[in-house]
């Protein structure tokens, strides 16, 4: 299976569906990476926060795929704006391996005023080739607005909670205007989507599980997305999203689901450390 990438703005190729491991207990880790990489995915998204690094390194190391093969993204934790370096090679000793492709800072935490100083730490880290791509999670617009007329480089992504219920279209904006991708965080809303009547009607018109039409709304519209399951089927399924299309009429009414349905916290506010 050959899985459609997104070139970035620093033109590194990332794969346009990943497997994310938020909430995924570092014991269960390896197991769930494991079948993730056994189905095709080649892009995973973890971040320190999450306490499982060690656990998508030891599937990354027994799994024998190369190294070139693999999109890995991790993320520094607002506790660490003042060090990222230092945070950068815990997280890839963690990993065990000696770059990531993507670092991001996980949230702007705008009430602590770091995060400027964070981007440069991470640019630093960038210009010395010890990672592929820096990017941001969860900014807003003024966030994003704040560190590019810092004058350095441009994140190449932002990681965002979007799904049919959240789908953040200013921030989206800001992001297409700044050339940044934008990447679906909890594009299922954690599962509150999936027994949605429009999109189970579209589901069953097509022979489709509602999850794989969500993942499809998300990749018709270009962005990229990291589903999570720990389930070998629906890991499976979640990657099953290239054999079909939405129509017009379709991506519409997901469009029209809109209801402010977040699941996660408002970057307005979270400061967190």
């Amino acid at each position: 299976m050959t899985i459609p990438t997104i070139t970035l703005n620093n033109g590194v190729e990332m794969p346009q569906l990943g497997y994310g491991v938020f909430q995924v207990p570092n014991d269960e880790t390896e197991a769930a990476v494991t079948a993730a990489l056994e189905a095709g995915y080649r892009s995973i998204d973890t971040a320190a926060v999450y306490g499982n690094e060690a656990g998508v390194g030891r599937a990354l190391a027994k799994s024998g795929t190369a190294r070139e093969e693999l999109f890995i993204t991790t993320k520094l934790w607002n506790a660490d704006h003042e060090r990222p370096a230092e945070a950068y090679e815990k997280s890839l000793e963690l990993l065990g391996l000696d770059h990531v492709d993507l670092y991001l800072i996980h949230w702007p935490t705008p009430g602590r005023d770091l995060y400027a100083a964070a981007w440069q730490g991470l640019e630093e880290l960038y210009a010395a080739g010890q990672t592929r791509a820096i990017g941001v999670s969860n900014f807003l617009p003024e966030h994003l607005d704040r560190i590019v007329t810092l004058g350095g480089t441009v994140p190449a992504v932002n990681q965002i909670e979007l799904h049919p219920a959240l789908q953040q279209r200013a921030t989206a904006a800001a992001d297409d205007r700044l050339g940044i991708a934008t990447e679906a965080w909890s594009p299922l809303a954690q599962g509150a989507m999936l027994e949605n009547p429009v999109i189970t009607a579209i589901a069953g018109r097509l022979g489709r599980t509602t999850a794989q039409v969500i993942l499809r709304w998300h990749l018709q519209q270009g962005r990229i997305v990291i589903p999570k399951s720990v389930t070998p089927s629906r890991i499976a399924q979640n990657i099953d999203v290239f054999g079909f299309d939405l129509t017009d009429a379709d991506l519409a009414a997901i469009d029209a689901l809109e209801s402010d349905g977040r699941t996660g916290p408002d970057p307005a506010t979270f400061n967190a450390a």
